[in-house]
């Protein structure tokens, strides 16, 4: 194993030490290719991985390349622990990182800075490859930073563009807010253990008490709030819109957003034995899931529909993860990683045709003009919507199944009925807005003639990794969850993740009855918006008679960036007035009163520089009475 586990980080990097060198000035289009080539030979060195990883507990998992930090008792080394979460989690990104990495060769032809593209993507996957691969809570953090760095850097990539760079400024300014927390939770690890490794950790939580237990678990999902978006520290997600549309399907389906459902679930010790924390992460989880997709169901760029889907899908693997269904969440990272990235992908083949126009409003009857792009993205829709037997089905249907379970048990907590309700509700939004998004898209008439005119597929560059995404978004949920909690997947990370199973009676039947109530759900969103937007049944203005105020309230997304700037961008101005008035007042007054005094001082001394020697010499006289005189008092 040690033979090429190097060379799944080693060749990203390279590339990005090769392209930062040469590209910009002598490779061009040439640079796409070499990072391509890169990113597909470590998913080669991850499948190898896979083939040969060592048996359950043997040294080998945990390999040390060098020893970082050495003082006293505290030692950290740069080293991996290569596992089968860390497996799964490294063909995933390598997998589908390999296709962006195809795809943007085309869609990125014509840009004047693409060497430049092509020196941050594989940065940014290198950086993803190792913050997976780490065996210890300060290389976590490094790469937990890195990834923040270089989604800063190709969110903000056409830095031309004032919302651009706004956009790379914010993610990366909402990002430190969680990673405050996060290193505070990571300072709390050592203070409570005397190590950052994990498996020492691991080994030690029974030692520690519940309530610190409890602050390290919230202080990580702190992290985890702000790098998978979830609320209140969602907000970043949709502005990274501004991004090109690779750097967009990356982030959303196989990077910087999957980091924080990894890491609850690589610690998953930690929050089993902190308490409530499952009860909090699945509160949250559930709670942004489900306002994520009443905003996407008003949205009309094409892209922000799918980052509010995003941010959703994540809100379900939260919730999954809170209760307990480690391996159902991660299941679902795996899937959504295929759909999602084939749906941003699509979007971008769609952009792309139409001149780089993303507002759905004026799109309409691109079925026949992109045909490729329809299908897939058609595939990649019900897959999301979690239509059986596609692969949202699977893993979706049994985040869900598990929400009930740890709420109906007698060993569960009630609460989670409540996410189990709001995790169906998600799921009829979810079907609601995407197939909303395909027939505003592809079907009825082009809204904007002259767009739909010059509209063409798109060049089998980016057409193929459509076709492969659409593959996988298919069968994906049939080769590895069947049959359910029991399939290949759940087998394979079984001995890693060991979920909690709540008692129920009546498992078997539970199961059929969740998945019929799955499939109603999702084909009853899909039924509502196939009726609202394709046939006219049901009236998109009675829908808004309905809600009355909703469209007004989700289309300002709940008002989230106003209250933000309201209370954050507000607070911090008015704080910096207030220093600014404290340093121009108080401290400078104090400055400007010593050089007052001093100038008053000497303007009375200088008077005393008459040079007059009687003068001089009469106050020396003075001078010596004063000493005598005093000499004599004493």
């Amino acid at each position: 194993m040690a033979e090429y586990s190097w060379a799944i980080p080693a060749l990203p990097l390279a590339a990005f030490l090769f392209n930062g060198l040469f590209g910009p000035r002598y490779l061009g289009r040439i640079a796409g290719v070499i990072a391509s080539l890169a990113i597909g030979g470590a998913f080669i060195a991850s499948a190898l991985l896979w083939f040969d990883l060592p048996a359950e507990g043997s040294a080998d998992r945990q390999q040390e390349l060098y020893r970082w930090v050495a003082s006293g008792d505290l030692t950290i080394s740069i080293g991996f622990l290569l596992d089968e979460l860390a497996v799964v989690m490294l063909l995933v990104v390598t997998g589908v990182s390999f296709l962006v990495h195809v795809y943007s060769t085309a869609y990125m032809a014509h840009d004047p800075s693409q060497a430049r593209f092509f020196v941050w993507l594989p940065l940014f996957v290198f950086s993803m490859i190792l913050l997976i691969m780490a065996d210890n809570f300060l290389l976590l953090f490094v790469f937990w930073e890195m990834v923040g760095v270089c989604s800063y850097l190709l969110i903000g990539f056409w830095h031309r563009r004032n919302s651009a760079n706004d956009a790379a400024i914010k993610a990366f300014v909402t990002n430190r807010i969680g990673d405050f927390g996060f290193a505070a939770g990571v300072f709390l690890v050592f203070w409570t253990f005397g190590t950052l490794d994990y498996l020492s950790v691991h080994e030690q939580v029974e030692r520690a008490s519940t309530g610190v237990l409890l602050a390290i678990a919230l202080l990580l999902f702190v992290g985890a709030m702000g790098k998978s978006a979830q609320f209140p520290l969602h907000v970043w997600l949709p502005d990274a819109m501004e991004g090109p549309t690779p750097v967009s399907a990356l982030i959303h389906a196989a990077t910087m957003v999957t980091a924080g459902v990894y890491m609850v679930a690589r610690h998953s010790v930690i929050f089993e034995a902190s308490g409530d924390a499952l009860l909090i992460v699945g509160g949250f989880g559930a709670f942004t899931a489900l306002l994520a997709a009443t905003i996407g169901c008003v949205q009309t760029d094409i892209k922000r529909v799918l980052a509010y889907s995003t941010v959703s899908q994540l809100g379900l693997m939260f919730m999954g993860l809170g209760a307990g269904a480690y391996i159902a969440a991660i299941f679902h990272l795996v899937t959504h990683a295929f759909f999602k990235a084939l749906l941003f992908l699509g979007s971008g083949s769609v952009i792309h045709a139409m001149d780089d126009e993303q507002d759905m409003q004026r799109y309409g009857g691109l079925a026949k003009k992109l045909p490729w792009t329809y299908v897939t993205f058609l595939l990649g829709g019900i897959a999301l919507a979690a239509v059986f037997p596609l692969a949202g089905f699977w893993s979706k249907d049994e985040l869900i199944a598990s929400t009930y379970a740890a709420g109906a048990s007698s060993d569960g907590n009630w609460g989670f009925l409540i996410y189990f309700a709001a995790g169906l509700v998600t799921s009829l939004l979810t079907a609601f807005y995407t197939i909303r998004m395909i027939v505003m898209t592809f079907h009825g008439s082009p809204r904007d003639q002259e767009l739909h005119d010059h509209a063409h597929e798109s060049p089998w560059a980016m057409v193929s990794p459509l076709v492969i995404l659409a593959a996988l978004s298919v069968v994906a949920g049939v080769v590895l969850g069947i049959p359910p909690e029991h399939g290949i997947f759940h087998d394979y990370l079984g001995h890693v993740l060991h979920s909690i199973h709540y008692k129920l009676t009546g498992d078997e039947t539970l199961t059929v009855v969740m998945a019929l109530v799955s499939t109603a759900v999702a084909l009853g969103g899909v039924a509502l918006a196939w009726a609202a937007y394709s046939r006219g049944i049901v009236s998109v203005q009675l829908l808004r008679k309905l809600v009355p105020g909703f469209y007004k309230l989700a289309g300002e997304k709940y008002y989230m960036d106003h209250i933000g700037d309201g209370l954050i961008t507000g607070g911090t101005r008015t704080s910096a007035f207030f220093l600014w008035g404290v340093d121009a007042r108080l401290v400078d007054g104090i400055v400007n009163l010593i050089g007052w005094l001093v100038r008053a001082i000497a303007a009375v001394a200088r008077r005393l520089q008459t040079g007059q020697v009687q003068n001089y010499t009469l106050l020396v006289v003075l001078g010596i009475a004063a000493v005598v005189g005093s000499l004599l008092l004493a």
